[in-house]
Formats: structure tokens, sequence, C-alpha cells
């Protein structure tokens, strides 16, 4: 009997020996699982991480380039409004000669001397068509109805008529439009 149990014991250790070894290997299965499932957490978190550095790289280059196309859109407008600001000025600045060659048209127009009409006609011509090849053209005031968007009321004066009531009568100094806008307000007289 004794063999037997120590055959049994044998046995018993030959088996846990195996049982042993079997769990070893199920732990050693289960830990390179484990540092496979690992790598395998620390590598997706680092691809979520890259992925959201590179989206919001990608986010702040596509701001940054609108920023620019803004800044670029806006620095054209800025050119462009300074040089139709210069032309403005410099065509304002050239009325008043325009305005002299008027008069003298009118003064002219009593004269006998048909060579100084006919030369302050060409110079009036000549610069009222450079003008207007720049965007110059004349308000129209006389006879029609007072308009406070073009006309600029000097004075008020009886009407020789009941039709021309709120219309202009007389215009004291022309008005200009330059490209649609008002350079100059026409000075007019209404009548009421």
């Amino acid at each position: 009997m004794a063999k037997d149990t120590e055959k049994t014991e044998k046995e018993l250790n030959e088996a846990g020996v195996e049982q042993n070894t079997e769990v070893k290997e199920e732990k050693k299965c289960s830990s390179s699982k484990s540092k496979k499932e690992n790598k395998t957490d620390s590598l997706q978190k680092k691809v979520e991480e890259l992925t959201d550095k590179l989206s919001k790289e990608h986010d702040d280059y596509l701001r940054l380039m609108a920023e620019f196309e803004t800044f670029r859109r806006r620095n054209a407008e800025e050119k462009l409004a300074l040089l139709s600001n210069a032309a403005a000025d410099t065509i304002k600045g050239m009325l008043p000669v325009l305005d002299d060659l008027e008069r003298a048209m009118q003064m002219l127009e009593k004269s006998s001397d048909e060579n100084a009409k006919e030369g302050t006609k060409l110079i009036y011509n000549k610069l009222f068509d450079y003008l207007k090849s720049k965007g110059l053209s004349i308000i129209e005031a006389k006879g029609e109805v007072f308009d406070t968007d073009f006309h600029d009321a000097v004075t008020k004066f009886p009407a020789p008529s009941e039709d021309m009531k709120g219309k202009v009568i007389d215009v004291v100094q022309t008005g200009y439009l330059l490209n649609g806008k008002i350079l100059r307000y026409a000075k007019v007289v209404v009548g009421e």
C-alpha cells in the first residue's frame, strides 16, 4: 500500500507539474496577449494623437490662408480707393478752370471776335472731353425737379409759372458726378 500511495503521490505530483506548466503557459499567453493589447492600445493612442495634431495643423493652415486672402483683397481695395481718391481730388481741382472756361464762353457770346469764341470753345471741349474720359459727367439741373441728392439750393425765387414750382429755375454753379458719385453738388435757384 505504501507503494500505491507513493505511486498516487508521484502521479499527482506529475499531474500537478503538468497543470503548473499549463497554468504557466496560459499565464505566458495571457501576459503576451496583454502586452500585445497594451502595445496596440498605445499605438492606437499615438495614431489618434497624431491625427488630432494633423487636423489641428490643417485647420490652422486653412485659417492662415483665409486671413492672408482677406489681407490681400483688402490691400487691393485700399490701393484702388487711394487711386480713386487721388483722381477725384485732381479732377475736383480742375473744376474751377472748367467753370472759368464756361464763364469766358458766356462772355464771348456777346463779342464779335469769332476767333476768341472758337479758341475758348476748343480749349473747353478738349478739357471736358479729357475729364469725361476719366468718368466726369455734368449733373443736369435746369428745369429738373429739385433733388437734394444732386442739388444744393442757394436761394428760392418766385416761380414764373405754376409748373416751375419746386423745380430748378437757374443754375449758379454746375454740378458734377465722377463715376456715378457726387463730386460737386449743383448750386441752383429753386422756384417756389
